[in-house]
């Protein structure tokens, strides 16, 4: 069984952190590329970068604890994180900044639905899902590039 990684975290993007020296993808989700953009209201705006202050609002400087070894993705490793007893794939589901990776889990898939019902976040206008965007400029996980 994988040890846990605790400590202050560094947002790398909306999915993605460093906490003791490591690149930590968080399992079951899949935020917005930094640069990715969005529409709302008839406005463009920066869904990428809003993800990531999202993440930042989570986590801030509050110690985080990694747990559970589900793999790696280029050089990050994945896993569950947690901000106290809050799971922070879950928190930023419900929130709407990061949507279900259903490829791997369906857990947080109730999260994504009331997210969308009630139009937080990304959901309050017209976006490309993440992995969608990141075919379509044929991009790799940018923050899990080895």
């Amino acid at each position: 069984m994988a040890a846990e990684i605790v400590g202050k975290p560094h947002v790398v993007d909306g999915d993605t952190i460093e906490v003791a020296g490591r690149h930590i993808r968080i399992f079951g989700i899949d935020a917005p590329d930094l640069g990715q953009t969005c529409r709302a209201n008839g406005a463009v705006w920066s869904c990428g970068k809003e993800a990531v202050y999202a993440m930042e609002n989570l986590v801030g400087d509050k110690e985080v604890t990694c747990v559970g070894d589900k793999g790696r993705l280029g050089r990050c490793l994945v896993r569950k994180c947690y901000v106290g007893t809050h799971d922070v794939a879950r928190v930023m589901i419900f929130r709407g900044w990061a949507l279900a990776h259903r490829a791997t889990t369906d857990e947080y898939v109730p999260e994504e639905d009331d997210a969308r019902i009630h139009r937080r976040g990304l959901w309050r206008g017209e976006f490309t899902p993440p992995w969608v965007y990141r075919e379509n400029l044929r991009l790799a996980e940018p923050a899990c590039n080895p």
